[in-house]
């Protein structure tokens, strides 16, 4: 029986990744006990002893630590989930002008792109919190009722209270995000084939009508692992909430590390809890992928 070189090298290399794996886990492990602090997660169930801005469920500084960590995932989920929907909303739009034949939307779509890609995450997050909302000296309210108003003490939409730092992280991941999913969605549709344009132009269809029922639902396909790609981003990229004052997982993680001196289990908590978040938004798209693959090929 024959062993193939390529088998061996695997199996090498296999074994040097263990090898490394077990000597830093033995360092740490050594280093953790001279120090005295050990390895343990008991520090979870004492008291947080500090307050949360902002927190979905009921919380006190005399909860626990692992309730205060539960309630800044739920506060990253929350901006997270809105913001997906913001950015998809808005970077489908923009990329829907990019494409169309109104000359003056693709000039002013492919500024937005521009300007927005080529400007840091970190400073529109500063814009829009200190510019944009709290340089609010006036309540802004929307011409349509009360469907929306702003002041420097965040945003009131459909009698929703928003707070100024979820109003301006929710604000700068969402316009930041959208700028790539608009150019991920302007390549889609460019991948479809200039037949199936005329195709539906020859049937006299509406340009509207042929490009939501023809020409999109062929472009999916090579959306959605963009569109995926940047969902991963926008998630990773939430952790700069802390930036303008948001607690998030992140935020309040960092707190407990500076009060517990527990940086290794704090670090493993926020590994654990983003990439729990990354599967389930990797998965769901691959679904969605999936059943968009079957409809069109019956």
């Amino acid at each position: 029986m024959k062993i193939s070189y390529n088998a061996i090298a695997q199996l090498v290399i296999a074994l040097l990744v263990i090898f490394v794996i077990c000597i830093l886990i033995n360092n740490l492990t050594l280093n953790l006990i001279k120090t005295g602090l050990g390895f343990s997660f008991a520090w979870l169930f004492r008291p947080a002893s500090f307050a949360l801005a902002e927190h979905p469920l009921p919380y006190s500084p005399s909860d626990s630590y692992a309730w205060a960590l539960f309630i800044g995932w739920l506060n990253s989920l929350k901006v997270i989930f809105y913001s997906l929907l913001l950015a998809t909303l808005i970077g489908t739009c923009v990329g829907l002008f990019r494409v169309g034949k109104n000359t003056l939307l693709r000039i002013v779509s492919a500024g937005y792109i521009a300007i927005i890609r080529q400007t840091p995450l970190l400073l529109q997050l500063m814009f829009w919190y200190f510019v944009a909302i709290l340089g609010i000296k006036e309540t802004i309210t929307s011409p349509i009722g009360d469907l929306l108003s702003i002041s420097n003490q965040g945003a009131n939409f459909l009698g929703i209270k928003l707070s100024a730092e979820f109003t301006s992280l929710l604000l700068g991941l969402s316009v930041f995000t959208s700028a790539y999913i608009a150019e991920v969605v302007r390549g889609g549709i460019n991948s479809v084939q200039k037949g199936q344009w005329e195709s539906f132009r020859s049937l006299g269809l509406r340009e509207s009508t042929g490009l939501y029922k023809i020409i999109i639902p062929q472009a999916l396909p090579a959306i959605l692992p963009g569109l995926t790609s940047q969902y991963l981003n926008l998630a990773k990229n939430s952790t700069l909430a802390i930036a303008v004052g948001y607690s998030d997982i992140y935020a309040i993680n960092d707190t407990i590390i500076n009060q517990t001196g527990r940086p290794i289990e704090g670090f493993i908590i926020l590994l654990l809890s983003f990439l729990f978040l990354n599967l389930l938004i990797s998965n769901g798209m691959e679904l969605l992928n999936s059943m968009i693959t079957r409809s069109n090929n019956p």
